[in-house]
């Protein structure tokens, strides 16, 4: 087991977009408290779909070890699959890899995504509570008379898409602090207009599980909730909320939280992904192509 981390280099990776700077502020916020921590020789953001590019930082990097923390919500085939092979951590026709490698005389630790993290269950009960605290109007809701919604966005091609959501609602379900929790998704059922008809009561919580308040958190779920477009887009470009808590609509209260990969505990939950390497570490690394 290792004592520290004083000679390793942090990665902490995401998805990032060439259209919506906010898409990639969650990465920077974590790795920004993270190396102010000064647990790690280096940590430094990095991103697939904008700058700086994870090849760029690896390249980069001061440490012959390196831990990668992706910022995504769900092990599917993005995160298990097209990261892993463009690392040369995984092969095309590989049902599994090592997440733990030695590659190009680095040794390398891919860890899994922060979203699957049991941690992850406390952000979101986290997130429902502090909107109702920040805007108790006309009282801050009892949890045991809301229906609390965790959103996430879903997709037919990938039943991985949903699994992370789904885990959280069944785990938040057992502890009966709500008086009922469902998901709902942008694309797949229920969906998220769903909301107001499969709530029993008037107040509703709803948590989207996404990283980042990128455009599906500050305009599409909006939109969806019933906030017409040109609205959202205004206040968008104004700066503003898109959604004001709580906002009635069909009969119902809603409160619409930030986004769960945006807490602040989420940074411990990055540092908890890396620790939780280090009994594959005590293997022998497995040497990739590199």
């Amino acid at each position: 087991m290792r004592s520290g981390y004083s000679d390793a280099t942090l990665i902490v990776f995401g998805h990032g977009s060439t259209l919506n700077g906010e898409s990639g502020s969650s990465v920077l916020y974590h790795a920004s408290r993270l190396s102010e921590r000064r647990i790690f020789s280096q940590v430094c953001p990095a991103f697939w779909k904008q700058e700086p590019n994870l090849n760029q930082v690896l390249a980069r990097a001061q440490s012959e070890r390196i831990y990668i923390v992706p910022l995504f919500i769900s092990e599917g085939h993005f995160s298990e699959f097209v990261v892993p092979a463009a690392l040369g951590m995984r092969q095309q026709n590989e049902t599994a890899f090592s997440r733990v490698q030695q590659l190009e005389g680095r040794f390398v630790v891919y860890c899994r995504p922060v979203g699957t993290h049991p941690g992850m269950t406390e952000v979101v009960l986290a997130r429902a509570w502090e909107v109702g605290e920040e805007f108790p109007f006309p009282s801050q809701p009892s949890p045991t008379e809301t229906t609390l919604f965790i959103a996430g966005h879903g997709t037919p091609q990938n039943c991985n898409s949903r699994a992370a959501i789904d885990r959280q609602v069944e785990e938040i379900r057992s502890r009966n602090i709500y008086k009922s929790v469902y998901p709902v998704f942008i694309e797949e059922e229920p969906r998220i207009g769903d909301a107001y008809r499969l709530a029993s009561t008037k107040s509703v919580a709803l948590v989207p599980f996404f990283i980042s308040d990128g455009l599906h958190v500050t305009e599409d779920i909006p939109v969806l909730l019933g906030e017409p477009r040109e609205r959202v887009r205004q206040r968008l470009s104004e700066g503003k909320p898109t959604w004001r808590n709580p906002t009635e609509r069909h009969g119902k209260r809603t409160w619409y939280s930030k986004s769960v990969g945006s807490h602040p505990q989420v940074t411990e939950i990055i540092l908890a992904r890396v620790s939780e390497t280090e009994a594959e570490e005590d293997a022998p690394p497995v040497h990739g192509v590199g």
